[in-house]
C-alpha cells in the first residue's frame, strides 16, 4: 500500500528545514525524548478528514493526531474508554455519552460535546460526499441526512443531542448492542471549529486532539509530525516526533533501513521475508493482525454478476494452492484462510476457522469442473488487478495466476493486471472502474466480527467495492447488529458469513501478519493489532 514518487534527496532537505533531525538513522541525542524518528509511508488517498479515510495509510496518520470516545488497546485490541467517562444505555438503542474534562484541541479549543456531534453530523452528510458516511448509518435521521436516491431533507442527525458541554445522547434506529465498541474507530472523531470556519486551511494543515501535531506535509515525499507536549492523554510520546516518509517501493524502505537511512518500516516485502530474521536479528517484527487478503470481483460488470457465476468463483478460490504460496512466498507471516474474518477475534469473538470448507481447500480436478460448469471464465481469461507500488502484490498475483493456470492447462488463463499507485487504484475500485477480480486486503477497523463483514459485503456498504448484494446477509446483520446477547449476535454473523461463503462473494486467500524493523536507534517498537506501530511507545536514542 504506497502511493507517490520517493525523492530522498528532497525529503531530507524538508527535514533538515523543518525538523531538528537527521534524515534516517543517523540522528543525534534521544535521551530527553526530542529526537524524531523516520518511518516509511504511502500517501493517503484522501485528505485527512476523520470520516473521509478508509485506508491504511491515512488511518495511521489519524491514529497520531486523534483520539476518540474510545481507543484500542495496543496489545489486545479491546476497547477502551478515552475521551468517554462513561457510556451508559438502558436499552442498547438509547446511550447517554459523558466526556472527561480537561481535553483541548492543539489550537487550545476544548473538547466539547458539541466537538462530536458537528463531526458526526458532517461525516454522515450526502454532500460533504465521505467516504466513510455509512459508519452513522446506525443513528436515527441518517436515511434523512444521507437518503439512498435523492437529495437530502435534513441537515443534521435528530438521533444526536448535545445536552452540555460534556454530555450527549446518541438514539439509533434499532438496537446495537456493540455500538460503543465501535466508538475507538477513527470515523467518530471530533473536530475543533476550525475544521468548519476554514475548511481548506484545515485541509493543509489538520488540527486534531492526539498526541502528535502535523508540522508539515509534501505529497509524494513526506509528512512532518512533531510531538505535542500539552496532550492530556496518558499515552503521551515517547519521541520528539514521527518523520512519515514516502515510499513507492517497500524494497527501497527495506533496503533504507539496512542501510541507516530510515529508522522504521512496517511493509517488510515478501522478497526479504527470508532475510529479514538474519538482517535485523531482535529488530524483525512478525506479529499476528486483523488483516486477511481475498480476491473480490466487480459484480457490476454484467459477465460477473450474471447467474451460475458462483460456480465460476468457487473453481477459482480451488484452484488457489494456498499452502504452497503461503509456504514459499510468505515465510510463516501468512496463514491460509479458511473464514471470512480473522484469528484475532478468538472463537468467542467470531473466527469460524474451516467455515470455507471444500470451497477453500486446493482440488484441481474438481476446481476445472466447476469453471467448466459454471460456462468458463469470462472472455477466457481472468485478469486480477492490484496495485504495483507494494512489492509483494505482484509475486502473490502472479502466484495464483500460476496455480489457476496449471489447473487449467492454459498459461494465459489468468494474468496480473497492475495499476502503478495504491491511490490510483483505489481511486478506480472504488469508482467502479475494474472490468475483472481485483485485491481486497482488509485490515479491521475494530475487532468485531461486524466489522469483518457488514463493510465489505453489506448493500452499499462504504468499503463494498464489487457492489456485491444479497438481502438475506443484509437482514441477518441487521438481526445480529440488534442482538443484545453477545453470543447469540456472534452466531447470528456467522450465519451471515455463510451467505457470503455459499455465494463465494469474495475468494479468502490467507490471514496476514504485521510485519516491519527497525533500526538501531529505536527501542520499545511493537506493532499493534492493526499492524500499525505503536509510535508513541517508541524512543529514540
Amino acid at each position: 500500500m504506497r502511493g507517490a514518487t520517493h525523492a530522498r534527496w528532497a525529503a531530507c532537505a524538508v527535514a533538515a528545514a523543518l525538523v531538528a533531525t537527521a534524515c534516517g538513522g543517523g540522528g543525534s541525542g534521544g535521551g530527553d525524548g526530542s529526537a524524531v524518528l523516520t518511518s516509511s509511508w504511502g500517501d493517503p488517498q484522501n485528505p485527512l478528514e476523520p470520516a473521509n479515510t478508509n485506508e491504511v495509510q491515512g488511518g495511521k496518520v489519524l491514529d497520531m493526531i486523534f483520539r476518540g470516545l474510545k481507543r484500542y488497546d495496543p496489545e489486545t485490541a479491546q476497547a477502551q474508554n478515552m475521551l468517554a467517562q462513561s457510556i451508559e444505555t438502558p436499552d442498547s438503542q438509547n446511550f447517554t455519552i459523558t466526556l472527561k474534562d480537561g481535553w483541548t484541541f492543539s489550537d487550545g479549543e476544548k473538547v466539547t460535546a458539541r466537538s462530536f456531534v458537528d463531526a458526526w453530523n458532517y461525516g454522515a452528510s450526502l454532500k460533504n460526499g465521505q467516504k466513510a458516511a455509512e459508519f452513522f448509518k446506525y443513528i436515527d435521521g441518517y436515511d434523512r441526512i444521507h437518503p439512498e436516491t435523492g437529495t437530502q431533507t435534513a441537515d443534521t442527525l435528530s438521533g444526536l443531542k448535545v445536552v452540555d458541554d460534556r454530555t450527549f445522547t446518541v438514539r439509533l434506529s434499532q438496537k446495537f448492542s456493540s455500538f460503543p465498541d465501535t466508538l475507538g474507530y477513527a470515523v467518530f472523531s471530533p473536530l475543533p471549529r476550525a475544521f468548519f470556519d476554514d475548511h481548506e486551511a484545515w485541509l493543509k494543515k489538520p488540527v486534531g486532539n492526539g498526541p502528535y501535531t502535523i508540522r508539515s506535509y509534501t505529497r509524494g515525499a513526506q509528512m512532518n509530525l512533531v510531538r505535542w507536549d500539552a496532550y492530556p492523554g496518558d499515552d503521551k510520546a515517547r519521541n520528539g516526533g514521527v518523520t512519515l516518509k514516502v515510499y513507492t517501493d517497500p524494497n527501497t524502505a527495506y533496503t533504507d533501513l539496512l542501510a541507516g537511512n530510515l529508522d522504521l518500516t512496517d511493509d517488510v516485502p515478501a522478497a526479504q521475508l527470508r532475510n529479514a530474521p538474519g538482517d535485523l536479528g531482535g529488530r524483525y517484527l512478525n506479529q499476528p493482525a486483523g488483516i486477511i487478503q481475498t480476491i473480490a470481483f466487480p459484480y457490476y460488470d454484467k459477465e460477473w454478476g450474471k447467474a451460475g457465476m458462483d460456480k465460476v468463483r468457487k473453481g477459482l478460490s480451488m484452484a488457489i494452492d494456498r499452502d504452497r504460496i503461503t509456504e514459499t512466498i510468505y515465510q510463516k507471516t501468512r496463514v491460509p484462510a479458511t473464514d471470512w474474518t480473522s484469528p484475532v477475534l478468538g472463537t468467542k469473538g467470531g473466527d469460524s476457522k474451516g467455515l470455507c470448507g471444500e470451497w477453500c481447500t486446493y482440488d484441481p480436478v474438481r476446481a476445472k469442473e466447476l469453471i467448466q460448469e459454471g460456462g468458463g471464465l469470462p472472455g477466457g481469461q481472468v485478469k486480477i488487478t492490484y496495485n504495483a507500488d507494494a512489492g509483494s502484490h505482484k509475486q502473490w498475483v502472479d502466484a495464483v495466476c500460476n496455480s489457476v493456470n496449471n489447473v487449467l492447462g492454459d498459461d494465459k488463463a489468468c494474468v496480473g493486471s497492475p495499476i502503478g499507485t495504491f491511490a490510483d487504484y483505489r481511486n478506480r475500485t472504488t469508482r467502479q472502474k475494474l472490468s475483472g477480480p481485483f485485491r481486497a486486503g482488509w485490515q479491521m477497523d475494530y475487532p468485531l466480527i461486524q466489522n469483518f463483514l457488514q463493510p465489505l459485503y453489506y448493500t452499499n456498504a462504504p468499503s463494498n467495492d464489487g457492489k456485491w448484494s444479497n438481502e438475506k446477509f443484509d437482514r441477518l446483520v441487521d438481526q445480529a447488529n440488534a442482538e443484545t446477547d453477545t453470543a447469540k449476535a456472534v452466531r447470528l454473523f456467522q450465519q451471515a458469513e455463510e451467505v457470503v461463503r455459499d455465494d463465494m462473494a469474495a475468494i479468502p486467500l490467507w490471514y496476514q501478519n504485521g510485519t516491519g524493523g527497525y533500526g538501531e536507534r529505536l527501542s520499545d517498537v511493537r506493532l499493534n493489532p492493526f499492524s500499525v506501530p505503536v509510535y508513541t511507545d517508541i524512543k529514540v536514542g
